[in-house]
């Protein structure tokens, strides 16, 4: 803490500190902080440079003048501000509260110079307007400034403050998908944008939008979007050039100020000025021995003039001030500006910049020339074994890589990050195209990629593998800023004309990751690709298994039971059998029996589930309990009630999770949780309305711990939401709903959306709310073009009564009668007994004079009910029943027969149904 305001140190630093501190006063040699910070580590001179400099920056200390830590020149540090030993270490710790992620901004390693009023006018700017763009030259320092003026937002905004670097980008349709990995959103989408805006519409958060100028009509575009539709967001972008938004405020960061040529300079004036202070302290990070003096003061003006206060253009300078000095740094600079004038005339920034990267890199060393080039076919950040991956071949080792990216980082040509426990690095976008086209002027570049890409494979390996051992938050911090690599590297490689076999092995291995960062519409688009024609010779049968069933569970849980999804899952399941994998044939019976029984096929369904259970023949106990999740929902449809709660209690008793070898990935929802919401369901049906309940808020539960995002659509579209309906809770009922919708929305999963309608609009007839009845339509033909049949039946019912109640009496029966004509062409009757009843209801509400045919529906619904033993539907048609007869007059069977039903029951007295029911009959028949 700095007074109240919390200090914000990496992982390392922290350690390090720890170490100064338990010897304040002491030299604390770099090998005794290697060795306690990095324990049986070997540790490169510059991770350690690196992690103090960041350190350094988060205490506000400089290095010529240390507050804190003091440098002893050749053996070591020593932490110099006073000390006072406290016994409260253990309580406090114990008061600490474990910290949410709010934010994503990295631990700045280096102090900002001459910033502050601009940090501060900006921050003040977004306190009262909604978007901020920082613009000016390459190399300027918008990012800097931008991250700065971020880092104060940290615990001001409700949702976060998340920043989206664009720079790696080179296809601009991402841009949506790289806001959605950030800022937390798992996409599953053809319309990732929408799914984006959706997700964003009730947050408060800050978005950091960096380095737009590349993507700059798309990055406009979705910012446009944003803006208007979610207000609670604010966006602080940096770019070359203005977004030209409508409310965009427009900020240009100049160059730092530096001395003019006229002013008569002493070393103490010239450190008055930015530029000059930036140099000095970028000179003294590389020669701890520097110090300006008076003679060389105009000379750093000079040479800060010449680079126009472009920050990373004097930072590049400052870097060679052990090789030449200042006077020999000038005298080099000076020819590299004055060739690159001949050529162009008047000098601008970009140029200058240009001109400034271009010098550096003719001064560096062959081995850190090759060293940068190659580097920069990172789309992102990388840690120091990437690199070394990369970079090494038979003319370099990895020794000389590493010593070389220490180096290139002290030059200020790659930057150096603290996140957590480690040091990420990273190109920064103009070093990165200068050194992209070296890269490639060498003829070095499609070398350099295919190692990028081969890497990338052994990146996704590891990511699986931990798939299997992290908790979620942690591995999406290890892993999931690996995105843009992965991209990169399987876009270059369906590009090239030799590397189609490499294209399918980078698909094949991204799929569980692209399950992990939930890009599942863009896994799908790849695995397109990699099923295409072209690619059949780079395929061997495990591909083609994995691509098949990989298409079809992204396309189910998507767009819907469409024909592709059958398809697909069919001839994975052939090529799982000729292979003879027992997981894999359970996957994909998985998937068709999830297909058939959306469809409404509930035969068909439990057809695949026996086969589901042929399988425990060859000692796959585990695929007993997925057939019974199968044949039970299927069953429980059929209406044979009894047999399916047989089924569903036998995988809902079973232990929680279940093993599943890294190559097996399942895009589909958890078999036992979706077996709970079936049972609910059957439960209040046979009449037991508290253990219906039990099991709903126990699947919620669970669903919520998993990772699986339809679980918690299905939990609380298909589960809680249904449950909340069936015993009156309305309230609870909207709640679920919308829960679900802003589950499904934030997923873009557009089909569950759609189902959602269906519920809402019911609970809408419930409380008498009023309904759109052409939105109704166009989501009901949604769901029906979806191919999802297993609950449009109910959703059409609920149509015809919301025409009914508006006026058109024939229309609405028409949808009524379509609906139970649906039901019994699938065999999926549990449902007539209850769209019966409603039926009986339209038809005595629009037309009193037809009573009788309303009485005909509810002895209908009654016998039908009795026969599936629904006793719950049961009673609600008595209910109907004797409501109808005592408006004329009474009847005596029917008074009986709601008696009967209701001593039936043994439970559930408190919720909404059986507290009618017995209302209906303390009131008795004079009502």
């Amino acid at each position: 803490m700095h007074g109240e305001q919390p200090v914000r140190i990496g992982g390392r630093a922290l350690d390090i500190l720890t170490v100064l501190v338990e010897h304040a006063g002491e030299i604390v040699s770099q090998d005794e902080l290697r060795s306690r910070v990095w324990p049986n580590t070997f540790v490169e001179d510059g991770n350690l440079k690196v992690n103090m400099a960041g350190l350094r920056r988060a205490l506000g200390d400089q290095p010529a003048k240390p507050r804190y830590i003091s440098t002893v020149i050749g053996r070591g540090y020593r932490f110099v501000a006073p000390v006072e030993v406290s016994d409260l270490a253990e309580s406090i710790t114990e008061s600490v509260p474990a910290l949410e992620r709010t934010h994503n901004l990295p631990t700045a390693t280096v102090r900002i110079v001459g910033r502050d009023d601009a940090i501060k006018s900006l921050r003040h700017e977004l306190e009262n307007t909604r978007l901020v763009s920082i613009v000016g030259a390459g190399g300027v320092g918008k990012t800097t400034v931008a991250l700065a003026v971020a880092e104060q937002a940290i615990g001001q905004m409700r949702d976060g403050v998340w920043f989206i670097d664009l720079a790696a980008l080179t296809d601009p349709s991402l841009i949506a998908s790289a806001i959605a990995t950030t800022s937390g959103l798992a996409a599953h989408s053809a319309n990732i944008q929408t799914a984006v805006i959706e997700f964003l519409r009730d947050r408060q958060m800050l978005l950091l939008l960096d380095s737009c100028e590349h993507v700059i009509e798309p990055a406009a575009a979705i910012v446009d979007r944003i803006l208007a539709e979610a207000v609670g967001v604010r966006i602080l972008a940096t770019s070359r050039e203005p977004l030209r938004v409508r409310g965009e405020r427009v900020r240009r960061l100049p160059g730092l100020g530096a001395p003019s040529e006229t002013m008569a300079l002493t070393a103490a004036k010239a450190m008055d000025f930015p530029a000059v202070e930036l140099f000095v302290e970028r000179a003294v990070d590389r020669l701890e021995t520097f110090t300006l003096s008076d003679a060389e003061a105009p000379l750093v003006a000079e040479i800060c003039r010449k680079l126009d206060g472009v920050a990373l253009a004097i930072e590049l300078a400052a870097t060679r001030i052990d090789a030449f000095g200042v006077a020999g740094l000038l005298a080099r600079l000076d020819d590299r500006l004055r060739l690159l004038e001949g050529h162009r005339g008047n000098i601008e920034r970009h140029r200058t910049l240009s001109a400034t990267i271009d010098w550096s890199y003719g001064v560096l060393p062959l081995s850190e020339r090759v060293v940068m080039r190659r580097l920069a076919v990172f789309a992102g950040a990388f840690g120091l074994g990437s690199a070394i991956a990369v970079a090494t071949d038979e003319h370099i080792d990895r020794v000389e890589v590493a010593q070389c990216l220490a180096n290139l980082v002290s030059k200020s040509l790659i930057s150096a990050e603290v996140r957590g426990s480690e040091v990420e690095y990273r190109q920064l976008d103009s070093t990165r195209a200068y050194a992209l086209q070296k890269l490639a002027e060498e003829g070095e570049l499609e070398q350099a990629r295919q190692r990028h890409a081969v890497h990338c494979l052994e990146l996704l390996g590891q990511a699986n593998n931990d798939a299997e051992k992290l908790p979620n938050a942690d591995w999406l911090s290890r892993h999931g800023g690996k995105v843009d690599d992965i991209r990169s590297a399987l876009r270059w490689a369906y590009a090239g004309s030799t590397e189609g076999s490499l294209a399918v092995k980078l698909t094949v291995a991204s799929i569980p990751f692209g399950k992990q960062v939930s890009l599942v519409e863009e896994c799908r688009e790849a695995v397109e690709l990699a099923l295409e024609e072209r690619f059949r010779p780079h395929r061997n049968t495990r591909d083609d298994l994995l691509l098949n069933l990989t298409l079809g569970a992204t396309l189910l849980h998507t767009r819907g039971p469409l024909v592709r999804v059958k398809a697909s899952l069919t001839k994975a399941l052939g090529i799982a059998e000729e292979l003879g994998d027992v997981d894999l044939q359970l996957e994909c019976l998985r998937g068709l029996s999830e297909f058939e029984l959306w469809t409404g096929d509930s035969h068909s369904a439990i057809a695949v589930a026996e086969k589901m259970r042929a399988l425990t023949l060859k000692g796959q106990a585990a695929a007993a309990g997925d057939a019974d999740a199968q044949a039970g929902s299927a069953l429980s449809w059929l209406g044979v009630l009894a047999a399916a709660r047989q089924r569903l209690e036998r995988i809902v008793q079973r232990p929680v999770g279940r093993h599943l070898r890294p190559d097996v990935v399942r895009f589909e929802f958890d078999q036992r949780l979706t077996a709970q919401g079936a049972l609910a369901t059957v439960l209040w049906l046979q009449g037991f309305p508290d253990q219906a309940v039990e099991i709903a808020r126990r699947q919620l539960k669970e669903a919520e711990a998993s990772n699986y995002a339809v679980s918690l659509c299905y939990a609380l579209l298909h589960g809680s939401a249904i449950i909340a309906m069936y015993i009156r809770d309305y309230e609870e009922a909207y709640r679920y709903l919308e829960l679900g919708v802003q589950h499904a929305t934030r997923h873009g999963l557009t089909i569950w959306r759609a189902m959602a309608i269906g519920p809402r609009n019911r609970l809408n007839l419930y409380v008498g709310r009023p309904i759109d009845l052409p939105a109704f339509r166009e989501t009901l033909a949604e769901v029906r073009d979806g191919g999802f049949r297993m609950r449009y039946p109910n959703y059409l019912t609920n149509y015809g009564e919301a025409l009914a109640r508006n006026g058109d009496l024939e229309g609405g029966l028409a949808a009524i009668d379509e609906a139970i004509a649906l039901c019994r062409s699938t065999g999926q009757v549990v449902g007539i007994p209850e769209i019966l009843r409603i039926k009986g209801n339209v038809i005595r509400f629009g037309d009193p004079t037809a009573w009788e045919r309303a009485v005909d529906c509810y002895l209908q619904s009654i016998e039908l009910a009795r026969d599936d033993r629904a006793l719950s539907w049961e009673l609600r048609s008595s209910m109907s029943l004797v409501k109808l007869w005592r408006t004329r007059g009474g009847n005596g069977a029917a008074e009986e027969m709601l008696r009967s039903v209701h001593e039936k029951f043994t439970e559930g007295f408190l919720t909404g149904d059986l507290r009618r029911a017995r209302a209906l009959l303390d009131a008795g028949p004079s009502v």
